[in-house]
């Protein structure tokens, strides 16, 4: 059983939009795991596929998460019904109580991430669905309490200021996010190495906005209740 799962339509989105995030709360003692619904492959310096799956293990190691890398395929991933459950049912096994997944789509970049948001929103209603066991091998339901959405660098509004927008501070964690991209090398070759500086700025500007040292921005899909007001307020 993990308490969170992100989801990411290839190795390395998760690291990059919200792997701070994720090595926090598996700091904190969380079970805490990624899904990716791809291997990732083809890619133009990956000569074979078991390759991207090292580097994504090697990755999940850094942020102290487990993974689970589906066989849907790269560049043809499409927001399906056979998609759809072959996610719910890794909700249904690891029984999250939270799940963050790509919030945006990216323009010029890959169709995929749209596309992993819609199975992703689709996978955590059907995860919860009686009535239906034929699909889900007998898996039993599972209702998840929560979902926030991450978004890459390609598009989105990164300011923490828009609606159901959070900025969760990651100062502490920052080198360990850092750390866990670096682990994609077929990725981001030596004439590439100017997306860490991307992804780190990145996450410096969301801090900033927050008056932190680094942060992610997540947003919720629906508004979030605070029971300790000034306790959260304090914290923040």
């Amino acid at each position: 059983m993990l308490d969170v799962i992100a989801v990411g339509a290839h190795p390395d989105d998760c690291e990059i939009g919200c792997g701070g995030t994720l090595a926090q709360l598996a700091n904190s003692g969380l079970k805490v795991g990624i899904v990716d619904l791809t291997d990732g492959e083809p890619t133009p310096l990956c000569d074979d596929p078991k390759i991207r799956i090292a580097e994504a293990h090697a990755a999940a190691k850094v942020l102290g998460v487990t993974r689970v890398i589906l066989d849907l395929p790269n560049r043809r991933l499409f927001d399906t019904f056979e998609a759809r459950v072959e996610l719910a049912k890794q909700f249904r096994i690891h029984k999250p109580k939270l799940v963050l997944g790509i919030g945006a789509k990216t323009p010029m970049a890959s169709p995929d991430h749209w596309q992993a948001m819609q199975i992703t929103d689709a996978a955590v209603f059907y995860s919860r669905l009686t009535k239906w066991d034929s699909y889900f091998d007998g898996l039993p339901v599972h209702r998840i309490q929560k979902q926030l959405y991450y978004n890459l660098l390609f598009s989105g509004d990164y300011t923490g200021n828009a609606p159901l927008q959070i900025v969760h501070d990651i100062s502490a964690t920052l080198e360990t996010k850092m750390e866990s991209v670096r682990c994609y090398q077929t990725q981001f070759p030596p004439d590439k190495q100017h997306v860490f500086e991307r992804v780190e700025s990145m996450a410096k500007m969301c801090g900033f906005s927050a008056g932190v040292s680094a942060g992610e921005v997540l947003t919720a899909t629906q508004p979030i209740a605070c029971q300790d007001l000034f306790s959260t307020l304090l914290l923040s």
